[in-house]
């Protein structure tokens, strides 16, 4: 018997275009007839084509007349504009706040929805944004894509980068003449040196007759810090230390507000935090009668009074009545931004400088 296929095929076109073409391709074909010939991406709009294509010739034909940046699109060009007009058009109908961009939009409605549709298909974790899934996958998968040049080492998250470089940016120029190492503070340095000397200038009040904890009240005097964090590099004087620090790289907080639901990885701040539920200002200052729920409040209230200052600049001299205040202004000699936008990854030595950037992102 032979079989003329070619008449078959002809005879039944219908059923063959839609075996090898089910509809689901065919309308997508129709959806997107625009094919990139570099790189096969398909496209609605042959102006989208166009614009898609400058990516691979890396041509930025789009200027603003503001500032001269140039970008591929006529899109990326509008949307960049708005940075300097301030326009925002792009409204949150259930609280009213504009954005510039309408993705910035869509991921600040997730707020008010608590919609979190990125999910870890590790552990089930879900997260409001795709790069912050991104991030969480390499705890398991131990990825660490983010190298020093300097020394090697490597990071899981570019901000964890960024603060250990400063390792090797900042000066130390307080010398070990014993050892030759060099240290950023001169305390630093005094204390070192009691390993070579042997003396003992600090006397520990706390007496315990279980060995780790003296060997934990020692390494808190010479800074000794034997327990280091793989995933970001830092070192910490003791064991607990070290498992509440985790908790920043796990989101692990196993401390819950049963008020508010708020959750917390240290019980010291979780402390804290029921104060502002119970209105308790526990700690009083003696000379104006004024309270506060922290003890620090207090005693940095108190040098309102006193004037004190107890917090130098080793490089300038200069005094601080806060030791925060002293951190944020060696920032000035280091030039340290520990704080990153985690939208355009610019950086800032202050936080509160951090938060009006970000305004510019989220309106």
């Amino acid at each position: 018997m032979h079989f003329d296929f070619r008449r078959i095929i002809m005879e039944n076109s219908e059923i063959f275009k839609k075996l090898i073409f089910p509809e689901s391709m065919v309308k997508e074909k129709r959806e997107f007839p625009y094919d990139c010939d570099i790189c096969k991406k398909s496209f609605s709009q042959k102006g989208h084509l166009n614009t898609h294509k400058c990516t691979h010739k890396k041509e930025k034909p789009y200027h603003c007349n503001i500032c001269d940046k140039s970008f591929t699109g006529s899109i990326d060009l509008t949307r960049h504009i708005r940075v300097h007009t301030g326009e925002k058009p792009y409204q949150c109908d259930i609280c009213g706040k504009s954005f510039s961009q309408s993705i910035v939009l869509t991921t600040h409605i997730r707020i008010h929805t608590g919609e979190k549709p990125y999910h870890c298909d590790i552990c089930g974790k879900s997260f409001s944004r795709s790069y912050h899934v991104t991030s969480h996958k390499r705890i398991h998968s131990g990825e660490k894509p983010y190298c020093c040049d300097i020394c090697g080492k490597s990071f899981s998250k570019s901000s964890n980068l960024a603060v250990h470089r400063h390792i090797h940016t900042v000066e130390k120029q307080y010398h070990c003449d014993i050892c030759g190492k060099l240290f950023s503070q001169r305390s630093v340095l005094t204390k070192h040196k009691h390993i070579h000397t042997g003396e003992q200038p600090f006397h520990c009040d706390n007496s315990s007759s279980v060995s780790n904890h003296l060997a934990n009240y020692k390494s808190i005097h010479t800074e000794e810090k034997r327990y280091l964090c793989d995933i970001c590099g830092t070192s910490f004087s003791n064991c607990s230390a070290l498992t509440r620090h985790n908790h920043t790289h796990t989101g692990k907080k196993p401390l819950h507000c049963d008020i508010c639901g708020k959750s917390f990885c240290r019980s010291s701040d979780f402390t804290k935090h029921k104060r502002i539920h119970s209105g308790e200002k526990p700690y009083h200052c003696d000379i104006c009668g004024k309270s506060f729920s922290q003890g620090n409040n207090l005693t940095e209230h108190k040098r309102i009074h006193t004037g004190e200052k107890p917090y130098h600049c080793d490089i300038c001299g200069k005094s601080f009545s806060t030791s925060c205040t002293l951190t944020s202004h060696k920032r000035i000699h280091t030039g340290e931004k520990p704080y990153h936008c985690d939208i355009c990854g610019k950086s800032f030595s202050q936080n509160s400088n951090l938060s009006k950037h970000k305004r510019i992102h989220t309106g």
